[in-house]
């Protein structure tokens, strides 16, 4: 069996949980049949089962083109250069609106099964519009095709899937969760303090960390307004960059700006750095904080807890799913309005209480080593990437049967 991956995101142009997901899966099925992967950009590389090619985003002839609709159309012409080589799979996967516009055409010209994997959902993403502008609707349109004409769903949630039956027009026998995964060797606590002396980190003092992208979705603008409210002998480490937009960008710088006026350790790492740099930075934090509005699954709360350091997180998506109040971590409630953008209707209350979990952790070592030993053990259990390759494997065998 032969499977064909199409992805914006892969190794080395990596940036977000949905390009993680891609790599550790593809490399856990290649294991059991034969993969071959397509995304943006220039990788070539074949090694045993695993096949991977780049196709280019940039393009000439869109130098002209509205700055919102570029990358929409470099994204649908990126899909059809990846239909362009021979295909010969027997099933066609893909992750994310950016790479779903291949796999409709291989459904369509080709016959090959559709899977999707739903990372995030557009309906869900009403902010996007400031990234991309009428685009919005292409993604969107592009999103609810696929989804609606693909043999099979992957959600990474049970409340993933409860949203694509809510948004989409899809039997629900075909919408099957199948979590997100790690690779359990590699994330592991690790002594090696090298990424926080090259910032400027204090080892000998706590910190809190965030990494993630410079988005609405992911919160991060939450916890800055948090950082007032933080115990002020505690670090925080912002692992921050790929902002959506030049708005948001200098939302963020602005903040940062004025939270330095009052405390001078905030460490703000306006860059997505490579795994080896995060696993320690993972690793040497008293606690992880994710205040995402919007996550389907919420990958980064899994490598944290890999590393055996303790969470403190928004109860929103499939972070409930990931995250044990109580035992590996501090859910924070979030008061929403009932329909997106998920906005809290409270902000100030929700960065007081993101800082009193912060706080709790912070003072309390027992609760704190409780929660990060938890959070490995759980981790272990849940999320090996070897039993969830075998799940998709599975899921492959019925669609082709």
């Amino acid at each position: 069996m032969k499977v064909l991956f199409y992805t914006r995101e892969y190794p080395p142009y990596v940036y977000g949980g949905a390009g993680v997901h891609v790599e550790y899966l593809a490399e856990e099925l290649s294991k059991l049949l034969s993969v071959d992967v397509r995304s943006f950009g220039d990788q070539n590389e074949q090694a045993d089962n695993l096949k991977v090619k780049g196709y280019p985003f940039e393009n000439d002839i869109f130098n002209e083109t509205d700055g919102q609709l570029k990358a929409v159309l470099q994204t649908l012409s990126t899909c059809i250069h990846m239909n362009a080589d021979q295909i010969d799979a027997d099933i066609v996967h893909c992750h994310t609106w950016y790479a779903q516009f291949a796999g409709i055409l291989t459904k369509l010209c080709y016959g090959t099964p559709l899977v999707i994997t739903t990372h995030s959902l557009e309906p869900l993403r009403p902010w996007k519009r400031e990234q991309l502008g009428r685009g919005y609707d292409a993604s969107s349109w592009v999103e609810k095709t696929a989804i609606e004409m693909a043999d099979a769903i992957i959600a990474v949630s049970d409340e993933t899937r409860n949203d694509v039956l809510k948004y989409f027009n899809v039997e629900p026998d075909r919408v099957k969760v199948i979590y997100n995964g790690i690779n359990l060797k590699e994330y592991i606590k690790t002594s090696s303090t090298a990424t926080l002396d090259l910032y400027g980190i204090d080892n000998s003092k706590p910190y809190v960390l965030f990494v993630g992208r410079i988005t609405r979705q992911k919160g991060i603008i939450h916890l800055v307004n948090a950082i007032k409210y933080i115990d002020r002998e505690t670090q925080i480490v912002l692992c921050a960059g790929a902002p959506d937009t030049k708005e948001i960008a200098q939302e963020m710088e602005d903040s940062i700006a004025t939270v330095k006026e009052q405390r001078d350790n905030v460490i703000w790492i306006a860059e997505m750095l490579d795994k080896k740099a995060v696993i320690q930075l993972y690793s040497h934090a008293d606690v992880f904080c994710c205040p995402s509005i919007y996550e389907p699954f919420g990958i980064i709360n899994i490598e944290a807890m890999a590393c055996s350091t303790a969470v403190v997180a928004s109860a929103v998506g499939g972070i409930k799913e990931v995250v044990v109040n109580g035992e590996t971590g501090i859910l924070v409630p979030v008061t929403q309005q009932d329909k997106a953008p998920f906005e809290p209707i409270d902000p100030d209350r929700f960065s007081r209480d993101l800082a009193q979990g912060i706080n709790t952790l912070i003072n309390d070592p027992e609760l704190r080593n409780s929660m990060a030993e938890n959070g490995r053990k759980r981790v272990e259990e849940l999320f090996d990437w070897s039993a969830i390759a075998k799940e998709v494997a599975s899921l492959y065998k019925s669609l082709i049967q």
